[in-house]
């Protein structure tokens, strides 16, 4: 848990300066709903700097850093941060990016909170750091592109909570995703952010159910009552606010929503005249602690509209809020005394007089835990190696355990059981795990085991849906992993079959969710249920429209579309856009990308050739016809992995700077034509 010294520095440091620059929101005064979210999209799309995709990773180290929970430096997952308790995995950031996963603590990403299906991946909404956060690749992929509301029956529940499944909030009924009350107003803030900055451009991108197609409000009615509600019950809190000014070193611009949470309702909301403060919080109480955390209780404070959280004070000094007149006071150091008070906020903001105060001493735990044994390799793929073990002990209770690859630190779990994902294909790797408890004391290493992944091989993909939920006509969105692979159906059913087990869509996608090595050739039997006409499913890889499309009809049909080839990590989606016909979709398979057959002569006028080669002074000098209209180049190593892209690759020369690549034999593929190459 988080050193609670190192936290009252930095969000005193963060409080310094959470205000914006002097003058940033110059010409706001006054102003109100479309005017005010107007003048706002101004000022924070001037000056904004756009980093590029890639830039996003180098931004989350400064943005995106656990200074508040465990305060370890881990990178900040909302999808998995467990606010009261120890996290069920953690990443530490460059380390685990994704990468394919099969289960949740496989690896991280980039989750625009806001789809990039919305706007085609376009720039500069594909990159900005304000509503794009990292996240764990499964969560994020459950989350799929859906809006955010409430979830009663979920599909899909995270380790911390966060849910995915048919919505419950008034006026929608689709699939939503809907994360803990901890983030909820952080996803609320970043989703008004969006809307404002982007408004002038809201009417070319898709709704999803959840943008409206106009600048004002720009959301639909029934998303904007939900966000209106997280925004009020979840204030800003410390971590968003180091948050938005390490995004505004980074990026040049802020999020307003989070420097004036009262715009929101000066846009969207129903202006009420409420200056009454709610009552003082009474008889607070410390009901026990731990060797980290302290368990709090008071009677809850009245207010004459209602009373919408309690703030909660440690040693003089905000430390976190509470929806309720409970909370777990976490991250303390053991063996410390502590003070604590809190105050009573209603809507309107206004603070009630704080309760009484109490004071108490955590629990001191030096003992190590017992090291885990018995860790064994369960299975082995192209880029993944599945781990299991023996638990090890603790006096009071085992946290967790690290997992350390190759001597460094992979990523943290609190089960016995992992896959280490996001390997290199055909490479040796040593592992060993090291048991945690919540006062940081560690065990030594279990034993250490070794693990060769396998080299990549031409059938990537065989999914017969024999994994698939229980069988049920009721169409919703299912979830299952089969073959290493993650898949999410919508409006969807489990109780038809082709050759066996099949899933059936309606108005929906199928989707096969962060698919390694890459697609070449697809191959799906489909057939036509119960009654319709023939049609055609869309095929969509990384939310990108293909072209190409699988047919079905009444007959059964297996068809092979070939000459997709896309390379690196991908995600591949049959789309249904039929709201009366039902398409049962059976044995789907597919083949690993393969590069174009290589040039390495030159001849061919039309040809790349690469002068001189091999290569010695870690620049490529290329050579070619129509250089400057190739958009993107890559570079793959000998097996062929993507080691390199640059985008706009001769628009000034024909060199291209390499990245510190080791000596070896490399593939330089510039738009539809190849080369290899040698580094010495």
């Amino acid at each position: 848990m988080k050193k609670f010294t190192t936290f009252l520095l930095g969000f005193m440091f963060a409080v310094t300066l959470a205000q914006a620059p002097a003058n940033y929101y110059d010409g706001t005064a006054g102003l109100t709903g479309a005017t005010l979210k107007t003048k706002l999209s101004q000022i924070i799309t001037a000056g904004a700097i756009d980093k590029g995709y890639d830039g996003l990773y180098t931004g989350y180290p400064t943005t995106d850093r656990d200074h508040y929970y465990e305060n370890d430096g881990s990178v900040l997952d909302m999808y998995s941060e467990n606010p009261t308790g120890t996290d069920p995995y953690n990443y530490q950031h460059g380390v685990k990016k994704c990468g394919n996963y099969s289960n949740e603590g496989d690896c991280y990403n980039r989750e625009h909170i806001v789809p990039q299906s919305f706007f085609n991946s376009a720039s500069p909404m594909v990159s900005d750091i304000h509503f794009i956060r990292p996240t764990d690749g499964k969560v994020n992929g459950m989350r799929s592109n859906y809006p955010f509301g409430v979830v009663s029956n979920p599909a899909f529940t995270s380790k911390n909570g966060t849910k995915v499944g048919p919505c419950t909030s008034p006026g929608y009924s689709g699939s939503v995703g809907e994360p803990i009350d901890e983030f909820k107003g952080d996803v609320a803030r970043m989703v008004f952010y969006f809307v404002t900055r982007y408004e002038s451009r809201l009417s070319g991108f898709s709704t999803g159910n959840m943008l409206g197609g106009s600048a004002f409000p720009g959301l639909q009615p029934w998303e904007r009552d939900v966000l209106l509600t997280w925004a009020t019950q979840d204030p800003v809190s410390p971590t968003e606010i180091e948050r938005n000014n390490a995004s505004f070193v980074f990026q040049k611009n802020r999020n307003p929503f989070i420097d004036h949470p009262e715009w929101i309702q000066t846009i969207w909301g129903t202006q009420v005249i409420d200056t009454q403060a709610p009552s003082t919080p009474a008889n607070l109480a410390l009901v026990s602690t731990s060797t980290a955390s302290a368990n709090l209780s008071w009677t809850a404070s009245t207010d004459n509209i209602g009373v919408t959280y309690y703030k909660i004070f440690v040693d003089g000094v905000f430390h976190s809020n509470s929806p309720s007149n409970t909370a777990t006071v976490s991250g303390l150091n053991q063996g410390t005394t502590y003070t604590f008070y809190v105050n009573a906020v209603d809507a309107a903001g206004n603070i009630s007089p704080q309760s009484n105060t109490v004071s108490g001493t955590t629990l001191i735990d030096t003992q190590a835990p017992t090291e885990a044994t018995n860790l064994a390799v369960t299975s082995v793929g192209t880029n993944s190696i599945a781990i299991q073990w023996n638990a090890g002990t603790d006096n009071i209770e085992v946290a967790g355990y690290n997992i350390f690859v190759n001597g460094a630190l992979y990523g943290s779990t609190t089960s016995t059981s992992t896959n280490v994902a996001n390997l290199d294909p055909n490479t040796a790797y040593s592992i060993y795990v090291v048991t945690k408890d919540a006062a940081g004391n560690v065990s030594p290493q279990s034993n250490t085991v070794t693990a060769a992944t396998l080299a990549v091989g031409v059938n990537c993909g065989d999914e017969n849906f024999d994994s698939i939920p229980a069988s049920s006509s009721t169409y919703s969105t299912y979830n299952w992993t089969s073959n290493g692979v993650s898949y999410t159906s919508e409006d969807s059913r489990t109780d038809q079959t082709i050759t066996g087990k099949a899933i059936t869509i309606r108005n929906g996608f199928l989707t096969a969710l962060s698919v390694p090595n890459g697609l070449g050739d697809l191959t799906v039997t489909t057939g036509l249920k119960f009654s319709g006409t023939a049609g055609t499913l869309k095929i969509f890889v990384n939310d990108v429209d293909t072209g190409k499309t699988i047919p079905y009809s009444a007959t059964v049909t297996t068809t092979t579309v070939s000459g997709i080839n896309i390379s690196g990590v991908v995600e591949i989606r049959l789309q249904n856009s039929s709201t009366t016909n039902r398409v049962a979709i059976d044995d789907m398979k597919w083949t690993c990308y393969t590069l174009a057959a290589v040039n390495e002569s030159g001849i061919d006028k039309n040809s790349l050739s690469i002068n001189p080669n091999p290569v010695r002074n870690g620049e490529l000098n290329v050579n070619g016809q129509n250089l400057k209209e190739i958009a993107t180049a890559q570079i793959f190593d000998f097996t062929g992995k993507l080691v390199q892209s640059i985008a706009q690759p001769f628009k000034t020369s024909g060199k291209i700077a390499l990245k510190n690549l080791p000596k070896g034999m490399y593939i330089l593929k510039a738009g539809s034509q190849t080369a290899k190459f040698i580094i010495q």
